[in-house]
């Protein structure tokens, strides 16, 4: 019986079917539901999205929604982290496998090596441009660090305006810094509605991919050198990794969910679940694509925030109030001071 209700509904919490929304809104608003309502929709429990009211088993009562953004938020951060690795492992090796001196794998077609070292900025824009003449379809981007530059933006432009002219479509991730940089509006502006652009906490480093066939990212930390990627199978899994990404974004024109928390921002929830994580300031600042100093600034308002006198005593607040993505073991308000009674004389 629970494996026909599955199959009916084979969606997480972050899409609820139709029927799971009904039932589930209503608990919320009404604090729990008769057992009987949820029959429909089994997906509601198997997702702990309901549970049953321990003082009546014949009732359920709703996970809260502040909950279920944390546990979402916290799977967003794994996914994230796990496509960064894997990235990182698959280009590693093939960097190994190059080095020994072994055959790579070409094209059926016999057209150039699986895997190119484009040494200076010259090599790369000129395998860049030949990229683009050659796209017909589709290009998919992914763009780390935080507000994009003017000389950035500049640089790429006559590439985007001949694939405009062509009609091929473009996807572009950002990181949610990026949102606040006038100068990538007045890009996507000029694109019209070739560009489609979202946004996330932290993205993986550039990756370029045309018509999924070729692929460029970073060889090293200057970005003076960069992969220019062709095996079909490598190649897919970037176009996969991007999927995913794509999925979890926000889109530009759309605003990022409140944290649910009074005085705490999208940004510096961000920021509580990397310091969770132990992470230094100078790597959430890079991460986020913030500079260390308004990163700073964000720690500091979320200590005022949270009632913290040292470092120690945040990473105390962040975990009571669930900001590193597990269950609060206090309500919010209970540190937020939403809560606290006014003193009285004594």
């Amino acid at each position: 019986m629970a494996g026909r209700g599955a199959e009916r509904h084979p969606h997480g919490a972050d899409r609820l079917c139709e029927a799971g929304d009904r039932v589930y809104s209503r608990a919320v608003r009404r604090g729990r539901v008769p057992r009987t309502d949820a029959e429909p929709v089994p997906c509601l429990l198997e997702l702990a999205l309901l549970h049953p009211d321990p003082d009546d088993m014949d009732w359920l009562v709703p996970t809260s929604p502040q909950e279920v953004m944390t546990r979402l938020l916290r799977g967003v951060y794994d996914e994230v982290s796990e496509s960064q690795r894997r990235v990182g492992s698959a280009v590693a090796a093939f960097e190994w496998y190059a080095d020994l001196g072994r055959q790579l794998n070409t094209f059926a077609s016999g057209e150039g090596s699986a895997i190119r070292v484009l040494d200076g900025l010259s090599r790369i824009q000129a395998a860049m441009d030949e990229a683009t003449a050659a796209c017909t379809t589709e290009v998919l981007t992914v763009q780390p660090g935080g507000i994009r530059r003017e000389a950035e933006l500049t640089e790429g432009l006559h590439r985007a305006l001949a694939l405009r002219g062509r009609g091929v479509r473009m996807r572009d991730l950002y990181t949610h810094v990026a949102r606040h940089g006038q100068g990538l509006l007045n890009y996507l502006e000029l694109m019209g509605d070739t560009v489609e652009a979202r946004t996330l906490d932290e993205v993986i480093d550039r990756l370029i991919l045309f018509d999924r066939t070729v692929a460029f990212i970073p060889a090293n930390a200057d970005r003076t050198m960069a992969l220019e990627l062709r095996h079909p199978a490598l190649v897919e899994y970037l176009v996969t990794v991007f999927e995913r990404l794509w999925r979890l974004a926000i889109p530009l024109t759309a605003p990022l969910p409140d944290t649910g928390i009074e005085g705490i921002s999208h940004r510096e929830q961000s920021i509580a679940a990397l310091l969770a994580e132990g992470h230094q300031d100078a790597v959430i600042a890079e991460r986020l694509g913030i500079s260390v100093r308004t990163c700073r600034a964000h720690i500091a308002r979320l200590s005022e925030t949270l009632g913290a006198a040292s470092r120690t005593q945040l990473g105390v607040r962040i975990a009571q109030v669930g900001l590193d993505g597990h269950r609060p073991s206090l309500p919010a308000t209970a540190l937020t001071g939403r809560d606290r009674e006014p003193p009285t004389a004594r």
